[in-house]
């Protein structure tokens, strides 16, 4: 089935009131992201940092298979699910257009696989330099998911070609370095008006199998960072909502979050942060496309996960005893 038909194919939102972009997207006239606040009444903000579809030509025409890169990466049309979720609950809504492939908004602006670059010795000392400063090249990188994509199990390599530090400098000035930058505002302008805030950071991800012991595989995982970015009773909160529509539901395996809670997520300063990650099967037809029904679903479902937090952060709600 095609997309809602209130969203445009490209999941590019006609821009007006309470709605900024930001950033720029190289090789497009695309901005990197979209926020839309103008109807928000509950201190919630939904952020979704992987959908992006805005793919420049050059960076397909490297691609070896595009076709099979962009399905395994993106978090594909989670940004449906997020706009109709916000919509229903009016929350804030941050999107990102810069596909996963050209850079990765979840991982640290320093985490790089410098074996990817065509560069001498002495250019990559540089390029260190010139990154914003980070803890260096992390696992994800080794593995190959790190800032720059490299590889992915069972594709292999990603690239026709290296890549220069030029276009990584340009990508992390131009996407990066503005999407969190509004992140940050964002959050602290709601946090201004209501105390205590808390960012949804939604994304999707294959479906899980089955576990040996018989246990249906979870449809929807919550991260929080082994508890550092959020505060437990919201946690709590956000997993009840879930369980009471019924879903399988695990909390921080395996996804436990990554570079933008620990970046944003400060529980004791007020900002608290958690990932939701949905299964793809849950609102994907089997060509991989959203089924707007099923879409449908799945943003009720994050507008009553908002709903209950905001809640609780509003002293409207209980901790849920049953979480406990």
């Amino acid at each position: 089935m095609s997309a809602p038909r209130s969203t445009p194919p490209d999941g590019q939102p006609s821009m007006g009131a309470g709605v900024a972009s930001g950033g720029s997207i190289p090789g497009t006239s695309r901005p990197a992201y979209t926020l839309s606040h103008g109807q928000s009444v509950l201190p919630v903000l939904i952020a979704v940092p992987h959908a992006g579809r805005a793919y420049p030509a050059d960076l397909l025409a490297r691609m070896r298979d595009p076709g099979e890169s962009q399905r395994r990466l993106e978090d594909r049309f989670v940004d449906l699910v997020a706009r109709e979720a916000a919509a229903a609950c009016s929350a804030s809504l941050l999107v990102a257009h810069a596909p996963r492939a050209m850079l990765d908004l979840n991982r640290d602006p320093h985490d790089l696989d410098l074996s990817m670059f065509t560069a001498s010795e002495a250019e990559k000392a540089v390029m260190r330099r010139k990154m914003p400063r980070g803890p260096g090249q992390g696992a994800r990188s080794l593995r190959g998911l790190g800032l720059f994509p490299r590889r992915l199990p069972g594709v292999g390599e990603l690239w026709r070609a290296p890549m220069v530090p030029q276009d990584a400098n340009r990508r992390v000035a131009a996407i990066h370095a503005p999407y969190h930058d509004a992140l940050g505002k964002a959050l602290a302008r709601m946090q201004d008006r209501w105390g205590e805030v808390l960012l949804l950071d939604l994304h999707s991800m294959p479906d899980l199998p089955a576990q040996a012991s018989g246990v249906p595989a979870a449809t929807h995982v919550v991260g929080d960072r082994f508890g550092a970015s959020c505060r437990r009773d919201l946690v709590a909160t956000a997993v009840d909502a879930l369980d009471r529509s019924g879903l399988q539901v695990a909390y921080n395996r395996p996804y436990a979050g990554g570079y933008v809670l620990d970046r944003h997520g400060k529980p004791r300063n007020g900002i608290h942060a958690i990932q939701l990650e949905i299964a793809r099967g849950e609102y994907l037809d089997s060509d991989a496309q959203p089924d707007a029904a099923r879409v449908s679903i799945q943003a009720g479902i994050v507008a009553e996960v908002v709903r209950a937090c905001a809640a609780l952060l509003e002293g409207r709600g209980e901790w849920p005893l049953a979480a406990e």
